[in-house]
């Protein structure tokens, strides 16, 4: 049969695209526990030396060492620690300082640190605002403002991701400082973005939904104690009452949101970029 002029080349010469993240540095905050901590766990998985951040030292350190217990022997400097509490523009700077230290360039940098709790609009204060400003948004610009200018300017592929929430997009009364900080982390990611024109860098941001975390577990039984109700049930009827559009009816598990981050840290997610990626178990309701 004569070849037909313009017909594509067959399947087998598409280029192979790796997930592989071996020799690259990738800086989480907030990763001693919950989302930022699957994260760690996941980039490591794939190759990757992280930087684990919290603000206690104790916490820190025992991340790091349930961290390394899953290496090989001579493996264990892929995971550095750092105290720094990045709300404040001396954290920003150590992290920044630390990470620098290590001589590689920081190809991937996961703004994860964050706070949460639910309080009713009219008794939350100034100063409660002021706080989900600093921890959840200003430690993104401060960091992005330290690590951006040299991975865009960087020859190789560099990553950056903050963690936003579904909160951002639909935005919960009984959580309304929080979610007011997650819009405009969605906002900052996308601005910042815009800033990777013609370089190998991208910047995106990712949207979970209720997550098991500690936090949010902790919310859990605090709800029950004072229902008189199991933590089971107390979940099942947040999904009925304040998530009703969920798909899927259950918490998220913290590794299917690093599922995610570690995708769109990888040169597979290199097309990817200003985009605001869900994964939030359709809470949604928009396409």
């Amino acid at each position: 049969m004569a070849a037909v002029p313009g017909a594509s080349k067959p399947s087998s010469a598409l280029k192979t695209i790796s997930d592989d993240l071996s020799g690259r540095l990738a800086v989480v905050t907030g990763s001693t526990a919950g989302i930022g901590y699957s994260c760690a766990e996941s980039l490591l998985s794939k190759g990757a030396t992280v930087v684990i951040n919290g603000r206690s030292a104790d916490r820190v350190e025992s991340a790091v060492t349930a961290l390394r217990k899953g290496l090989a022997i001579g493996q264990e400097g892929r995971v550095i620690g750092v105290t720094a509490d990045v709300s404040t523009p001396e954290g920003a700077q150590r992290l920044f300082d630390a990470s620098t230290e290590t001589k590689k360039t920081c190809r991937i940098l996961i703004l994860n640190a964050g706070i949460f709790s639910t309080k009713d609009f009219f008794e939350t204060s100034d100063e409660d605002w002021m706080k989900y400003w600093n921890v959840n948004m200003m430690s993104c610009v401060r960091l992005a403002r330290l690590f951006l200018k040299p991975m865009l300017e960087s020859d190789i592929s560099t990553r950056l991701i903050v963690m936003a929430s579904e909160a951002g997009v639909k935005p919960l009364p009984h959580m309304l400082a929080y979610s007011v900080s997650k819009t405009a982390n969605i906002s900052l990611a996308r601005g910042l973005a815009e800033l990777t024109k013609g370089t190998k860098c991208t910047v995106n941001s990712v949207l979970p939904g209720p997550t098991r975390t500690e936090g949010v577990m902790e919310y859990f039984r605090g709800l029950a104690k004072s229902e008189g109700k199991s933590p089971e049930q107390v979940e099942i009827e947040y999904f009925e009452v304040h998530e009703p559009t969920s798909l899927i009816k259950r918490l998220i598990d913290p590794a299917e949101v690093a599922a995610t981050v570690s995708f769109l840290a990888s040169d597979a997610g290199g097309a990817i970029n200003g985009a605001s990626v869900r994964c939030e178990g359709g809470t949604i309701r928009s396409i």
